[in-house]
């Protein structure tokens, strides 16, 4: 059985999607890109700023979900340009304590909305919720 997980707290589905879907206490969240969920406009064209807001963004769906971005067993990252890593490294580390969770990130070519990030991912809850 699954359970689909909305929250104001993020930006809602721009397109045929959820937020997130839970099954048993696994829970696949769906990319969050730098939308401010209050306008959905994104937050700003400065890398920097539009990371902040993608993991705030995880951070309200992993809450929903009933849990917290330390859940985060696997992260996708998608970067327009690789040279962002190094960002990218530094504000995850402000959001996931030790042991980190597996994690890919790779350069595409565009992005919904045109903005520079966007991350996904999966949870595993520590309890059936």
């Amino acid at each position: 059985m699954k359970t689909i997980i909305t929250t104001e707290n993020a930006p809602s589905a721009i397109g045929t999607y959820s937020q997130a879907v839970k099954v048993n206490n696994t829970v696949y969240l769906s990319g969050q890109i730098p939308l401010v969920p209050a306008t959905m406009e994104v937050i700003s064209d400065d890398f920097t700023e539009q990371a902040q807001q993608v993991f705030k963004n995880l951070v309200a769906v992993c809450e929903a979900a009933g849990g917290n971005i330390n859940d985060m067993v696997k992260v996708n990252i998608f970067l327009q340009d690789l040279a962002n890593f190094a960002i990218v490294n530094e504000i995850m580390s402000q959001y996931f304590n030790q042991p980190y969770p597996a994690r890919a990130a790779v350069q595409v070519a565009r992005l919904p909305k045109d903005v520079e990030i966007e991350i996904d991912g999966v949870m595993e809850l520590p309890n059936y919720s």
